[in-house]
């Protein structure tokens, strides 16, 4: 006797593992080739009308659908399951990504649009007919919502990309060996046959499972010039650190921060303008900078009692503290007693009260390559970041390159002057990035700083001066600025960084 209620749980299984693949190429997407929104866009439009397809196919099939069934459910578990592994592989191996992208996205949007129509077909002869189609999109679309819920909240913060990749396959072939019980009345002839092959497939998807690390790193490993001497999964990001004979590098979700040789022109260009306006600084904020770096040079200041350093990833944060050649590089400046780190979304922390303004504020978020990141450069968050300072604090912006990504560096001061502050931009050159911006920022008029602490590695007096004149191709241009509602910044980085990436 075939119970319906069984196969409705089918229903939502279906649904939930089809969303969760449909996502995990979205994200893995937008991590290797950039511009998140585009990447989903077109990826949600494949997968859906692949849907259509594998519905429409699905009525060419009349003889033994039972077995169909069950054959179509293990071809999903082998395809979604393998579909994470099988990108980064590819990303990291062919110079045709895209093609293999939207094959595995087609190919499963195809296999799961023909599941539903062939359960809604086994059911019509044990329920109502209104009743068979409410039922089922009930729990298609109850499915969806958990998947959406389920994969950014527990499975890729828990298993990353590829685990949950694999998982999700395990789930299906163990829905297609319960479905050889649950539809063996409707089966025509001996099971085994397919209860061997989805016990192979559960053996193989166990495996893959079991060497996921492996896997990546052997993605990876094609990826960077350099050895692999760090690699995780955060709740946020993908964190690697190679090394090479010249020194290490990080790499977040591919993108690189810092390299060790060249780090200090970086970071000096970052942090000593600002500390030079303000004087005699006690209190300042880091935003970002959870690698330690910035606070290294702000502990050179002796006037400094307090930094309150707010990054996202306690991945982060806890290489600065305790991955030695962190340590060794910032100096130990995260063990500090002065400084005091917090892992909070930057907006989210600043919306709340504090007590003590700050005096200066360091601002070393990644670059606005997603609406997530582009958030943090919007004139809303400027305007919240100076109610946490002192009226006359100045601000500094890490804000991308004024030669590479030009419209972006200016669409980031001008939303800080459209924010009521007083900017001066300029640029320092560090070989690893090229040419690279910042924005200095007071909530009143302020002259070019000239004073430096000793000992710095880069910037003298003399060379200071020179960082805030801009030579003619990278001077203002017009450009929009960006608000919370409409991160043209986002935009204009995505468009100017491709071009780039093409050569």
């Amino acid at each position: 006797m075939l119970r319906p209620s069984l196969l409705y749980i089918n229903v939502l299984i279906i649904a939930t593992c089809g969303l969760i693949y449909e996502l995990l190429a979205g994200t893995l997407a937008s991590y290797v080739l950039g511009d998140s929104v585009t990447q989903f866009s077109v990826i949600i439009g494949v997968y859906l009308s692949s849907m259509g397809v594998g519905a429409w196919l699905s009525g060419f099939l009349d003889k033994n659908l039972a077995r169909r069934f069950i054959d179509v459910e293990l071809g999903v578990a082998l395809v979604g399951g393998f579909s994470a592994p099988l990108l980064f592989l590819s990303f990291a191996y062919l110079d045709w990504f895209r093609i293999v992208l939207f094959g595995l996205v087609g190919l499963i949007g195809v296999l799961v649009g023909l599941e539903l129509p062939l359960l809604m077909r086994l059911l019509k002869e044990n329920v109502e007919f209104k009743k068979l189609v409410s039922r089922v999109l009930s729990f298609d679309y109850l499915g969806a919502l958990i998947a959406s819920l389920l994969f950014p909240i527990v499975f890729v913060p828990k298993l990353g990309l590829v685990r949950t990749s694999l998982f999700f396959g395990l789930f299906n072939a163990g829905v297609a060996l319960w479905g050889t019980s649950i539809l063996r009345p409707l089966i025509k002839g001996r099971v085994s046959g397919l209860q061997v092959r989805a016990g192979m497939v559960i053996a193989l998807l166990v495996v893959a499972f079991v060497q996921a690390d492996r896997l990546t790193r052997w993605a990876e490993e094609a990826l960077y010039e350099d050895a692999i001497i760090f690699a995780k999964s955060s709740s946020y990001q993908r964190v690697v650190i190679t090394r090479s004979t010249t020194g290490f590098k990080l790499f977040l979700n591919g993108n690189l921060q810092f390299a060790s040789e060249d780090e200090y022109r970086y970071h000096e260009g970052l942090v000593h303008p600002a500390m030079s306006v303000a004087g005699s600084p006690r209190r300042v904020l880091i935003l970002g900078g959870g690698d330690g770096m910035a606070a290294r040079e702000i502990l050179r200041y002796p006037s400094v009692e307090h930094i309150t350093l707010v990054d996202l990833d306690p991945t982060i944060t806890n290489l600065g503290k305790t991955f030695p050649l962190f340590v060794q590089l910032n100096k130990g400046s995260l063990r500090d007693k002065r400084v005091h780190v917090i892992n909070a979304d930057a907006l989210v922390w600043l919306a709340e009260s504090h007590p003590k303004p700050y005096d200066v504020a360091i601002v070393d978020f990644p670059d606005p390559n997603s609406f997530s990141l582009g958030k943090l450069y919007t004139r809303r968050f400027y305007r919240m970041l100076r109610g946490a300072l002192t009226p006359e604090a100045p601000i500094v912006v890490q804000s991308t390159s004024p030669l590479y990504a030009r419209e972006s560096f200016w669409c980031i001061v001008r939303t800080l002057e459209a924010a009521g502050l007083y900017v001066r931009p300029y640029r320092v050159n560090v070989p690893s990035f090229g040419v690279w911006g910042y924005a200095l920022a007071r909530g009143i008029p302020f002259d070019i700083p000239h004073r430096l602490p000793p000992g710095l590695r880069y910037l003298n007096v003399e060379t200071l001066r020179g960082l805030f004149a801009f030579p003619a191709d990278m001077t203002a241009v017009n450009v929009e600025i960006n608000r919370l509602n409409d991160q043209r910044l986002v935009r204009y980085y995505e468009t100017e960084w491709r071009r780039w990436e093409r050569h």
